[in-house]
């Protein structure tokens, strides 16, 4: 009668009734939420998740210098893992995509905790994972002019538009960004490619990126508005300048790959 996975619960002196969420399409969601100095605005973040949708969150801290954890246990959130020393932001998503498999979730959507990008979207990511139309989906700034509409720095547009042309070269793609912290899969990337394998640094997503493609998956992308304010995560110039040339190389590194020219472990067979 009841999905798999529903937790129930009945008060009846009261005559109240509430329902964990049902899975969509026999799917259960999870949310990873990769944590790091997020006290400030995780709570704002957490009550934006649709909790009819939504069957697990997942918290991974980074070993917070505030008090994250004691507000992610004020909020209930059922599955909080804590980093004794900080692993980097791609060493928490390591973390937050081997638990949400741990709890045998269909579905993985990693949110930022940092309330830069609107939990609202998270059932369009879903659905469109869930009825198999792509495995892969990405909240995209570029698309509708989310990024400069909510106040990303212009050196930052731009230097994420020139790297996104380049890699869309290199890697015979056509998406709007690659630099997007708004990502959902599809339990089935998890099984065909190895995350082990990639940094724990920033480049990360771009290296997961670049493993999708080479084993043959297509990515689909949703208008994304996005806030910048003083709260939510940044690196500085000197740091995102390290990322650009380190994005460029993981694209080299593809193109030589997919040329035969080269074998880069982050591409090996899981």
């Amino acid at each position: 009668m009841f999905a798999r996975g529903e937790n129930l619960n009945f008060q009846f002196k009261n005559i109240s009734f509430s329902f964990a969420a049902l899975m969509i399409k026999g799917k259960k969601l999870a949310i990873v939420l990769p944590a790091y100095n997020a006290s400030a605005t995780l709570e704002k973040t957490y009550k934006e998740i649709p909790f009819d949708l939504v069957d697990e969150v997942i918290l991974v801290d980074d070993n917070s210098k505030d008090s994250t954890l004691d507000k992610a246990r004020e909020l209930g959130i059922k599955h909080i893992v804590k980093h004794e020393v900080n692993r980097g932001y791609g060493g928490n998503q390591k973390s937050c995509y081997q638990k949400a498999l741990a709890v045998d979730a269909d579905i993985i959507i990693m949110l930022h905790p940092d309330y830069q990008y609107t939990p609202k979207l998270i059932e369009s990511m879903a659905y469109i994972i869930a009825n198999d139309v792509y495995p892969v989906v990405f909240g995209s700034r570029i698309l509708g002019k989310g990024a400069l509409k909510g106040g990303m720095p212009i050196y930052k547009y731009i230097a994420n538009r020139i790297l996104t042309l380049f890699q869309n070269i290199l890697m015979g793609q056509k998406l709007s960004e690659y630099h997007t912290g708004y990502r959902a899969f599809d339990k089935r990337i998890f099984e065909k490619i190895d995350i082990e394998k990639n940094s724990d640094d920033f480049i990360f997503d771009n290296q997961m990126t670049a493993q999708i493609f080479y084993a043959g998956f297509d990515i689909a992308e949703v208008t994304c508005p996005t806030k910048y304010f003083d709260e939510a995560s940044s690196i500085n110039l000197k740091r995102s300048s390290i990322y650009g040339l380190g994005v460029l190389w993981v694209s080299i590194q593809y193109r030589l790959q997919k040329w035969g020219l080269g074998n880069f472990r982050i591409f090996s067979k899981k």
